[in-house]
């Protein structure tokens, strides 16, 4: 039997940090040893609610395929290249903004919500172009005619609407698209230094990237158990930013430690030096890789050239059957 097809995508919106890592491309490293994937850099999708300041966004394509390919991401297993080179996207997108109910996008939940919270930033992001967002979403998926797509459950709305303008053009034409389905993704959430959710925006967030020295000094500055005042007070791990990335980096003696904070057994300093060097380690090889790559730009330029063109070549065959279907 073949293997499904996945498509997924990140907007080049800026600084990947651990959350990213840990909530979205860990379990794409995962998937593409079961799944036919195509992974692409988002662009255009980025420009929909910051279009007004587009200065940083070559800079944020290059960072993010550096963030994809040093985690792990295998260019040869997967295709992976920018939205916006592969033109078939736009042509799609156009050709299902014809038969795609105005309702039906101003339905997804996000897009109201969205709408104030950007609103109130001060941007003005009532255009075509945002309330589309979903229609180009679904253009992104069915072009390779994919069948699931990783999405937090936040999203089940957007995958929904998808499988609805699948089927619609499937009822007017003929049946071409399979309908995607959300695969759910089972991952690890990261709060920030802080405790609370993590964000650049909130300035509690580690970044993906952080050397060693960094990462260290990003750790020391995490929050514990607020009522932990003295080494010699017990403590209650379950309240403790710290214990929250133990669980996730050093999952093997998390048992151990717990027991040891809540017998003061170990304090605070001495958790975070444990915790650090075991974060250190364990993101070592992706530092590893992403320096070596820092080093060669032409060498991203080459991969994200080579996924836009075997992206190209699935694109336009899916094209011609979409314009055949249309007596185009």
């Amino acid at each position: 039997m073949s293997k499904g097809r996945i498509f997924s995508g990140m907007q080049p919106s800026g600084k990947f940090h651990l959350g990213n890592y840990l909530g979205a491309l860990d379990n794409w490293i995962k998937l593409q040893h079961e799944y036919d994937c195509v992974f692409s850099i988002v662009d255009w999708h980025a420009l929909t609610s910051s279009y007004e300041d587009p200065a940083r966004l070559q800079e944020n394509i290059h960072d993010m395929a550096l963030d994809w390919l040093s985690a792990g991401l295998d260019p040869e297993k997967n295709i992976i290249f920018v939205q916006s080179q592969v033109k078939e996207h736009a042509e799609l997108h156009l050709l299902l903004s014809m038969i795609t109910p105005l309702g039906w996008l101003e339905r997804v939940p996000s897009y109201k919500d969205k709408l104030q919270q950007l609103g109130a930033m001060g941007k003005e992001i009532n255009t075509y172009g945002f309330l589309g967002y979903p229609e180009l979403q679904t253009a992104d998926i069915i072009l390779y005619k994919a069948d699931s797509v990783p999405v937090g459950e936040d999203q089940i709305p957007h995958i929904e609407l998808a499988r609805e303008i699948a089927r619609r053009f499937n009822n007017l034409y003929r049946p071409l698209f399979p309908e995607p389905q959300a695969l759910l993704s089972q991952s690890a959430l990261l709060p920030g230094i802080d405790g609370r959710k993590m964000s650049k925006s909130y300035g509690n967030d580690i970044p993906y990237a952080a050397p060693p020295d960094e990462l260290r000094a990003r750790v020391r500055q995490m929050i514990t158990d607020p009522q932990r005042v003295k080494r010699t007070d017990i403590g209650d791990p379950d309240v403790c930013t710290v214990y929250t990335f133990q669980k996730i980096f050093n999952a093997a003696e998390t048992v151990e430690i717990a027991g040891q904070c809540r017998s003061a057994g170990i304090g605070c300093v001495e958790c975070k030096k444990r915790l650090a060097e075991r974060m250190v380690l364990s993101l070592a090889d992706i530092y590893s890789k992403r320096a070596e790559l820092e080093a060669h730009p032409g060498r991203v330029k080459e991969i994200l050239a080579y996924g836009a063109e075997r992206a190209r070549q699935v694109a336009s065959a899916t094209m011609q059957e979409v314009r055949a279907a249309m007596n185009l």
